[in-house]
């Protein structure tokens, strides 16, 4: 029998090596599983806080959690992983729109053409989106006051050749009020726009922590619905949480940002016409 007692008393027991896992950069988009409770999602943000740096995962239904960066904490396609902070690598940097921002480049004396756009929300969306693009441009856009408007705007600006008219209109579907004010605008002038009653509906709701926006009957005022429904004091405080949601336009619903950009390329591609839009 071995002597417990025996040897070197001097040279210390034998420490339990830690197991080590690789390491995984959390890139926005990964799909990891919490080892420790089953949570699948899909990496959105960090955080680092006073207990530590945290990841925030979402699962499928939209719902968002914050786990602590616990090494070996995580499985990656089935193998068990630390997660570490992804870092991007440095490219140049672009605008809200995503298109790359060029330094050092002043902005166009602004050109003939114009972007009208229907209300004045939208207006401040599609500035805060691709103002950057539109000022190097030389493009300016104009709050139109509504579409009842637009005729007598139309008859004062006089488009014609490299004096074009781009307008962006809201509720722009079949049989709809809007599309018959603009059934008749002339060569000059592109009319597109997005299926929503407003424009709030048109920035994706997880932005603003919803599910989906909710359903206001018709001939209730949408916005003050909206407010209601998700407890939010009255339109101008929803205003500001929806305008303050959006960073890029990855925020918007994909049927607004096709919208804008092919005004933007109407206005600015003068050798497009009208059928290429179709």
């Amino acid at each position: 029998m071995t002597d417990p007692y025996s040897g070197d008393i001097f040279s210390g027991h034998k420490r339990k090596q830690r197991p080590t896992y690789p390491t995984v950069p959390a890139q926005p988009g990964l799909v990891v599983e919490v080892l420790s409770d089953g949570y699948v999602g899909a990496v959105t943000g960090f955080e680092r806080t006073y207990d530590g740096d945290f990841i925030r995962l979402e699962d499928r239904q939209g719902r968002e959690r914050l786990f602590k960066l616990v090494t070996g904490g995580f499985l990656v396609e089935g193998k068990r992983v630390s997660l570490t902070r992804f870092v991007p690598k440095q490219t140049p940097a672009r605008s809200n729109s995503g298109s790359r921002k060029v330094a050092g480049v002043q902005a166009k004396v602004a050109a003939p053409s114009r972007i009208w756009v229907e209300g004045i929300h939208d207006a401040a969306i599609v500035e805060k989106v691709w103002g950057h693009d539109l000022r190097v441009e030389g493009v300016v856009v104009e709050y139109l006051e509504g579409l009842d408007n637009l005729p007598e705007r139309l008859a004062e600006f006089q488009p014609g050749p490299g004096r074009r008219v781009g307008v962006l209109a809201d509720h722009l579907v079949h049989g709809s009020k809007e599309t018959r004010l603009v059934a008749d605008v002339g060569e000059h002038v592109l009319v597109t726009g997005h299926p929503f009653i407003d424009i709030w509906a048109a920035v994706k709701p997880q932005k603003l922590g919803l599910r989906a926006w909710p359903e206001v009957p018709y001939g209730e005022d949408w916005k003050t619905g909206i407010c209601q429904r998700v407890g939010w004091g009255d339109p101008r405080e929803g205003w500001n949480r929806v305008f303050h949601a959006v960073e890029s336009f990855r925020d918007l619903d994909p049927t607004l940002i096709g919208a804008v950009e092919k005004l933007v390329d109407w206005v600015t591609v003068p050798e497009l016409t009208k059928a290429d839009f179709r």
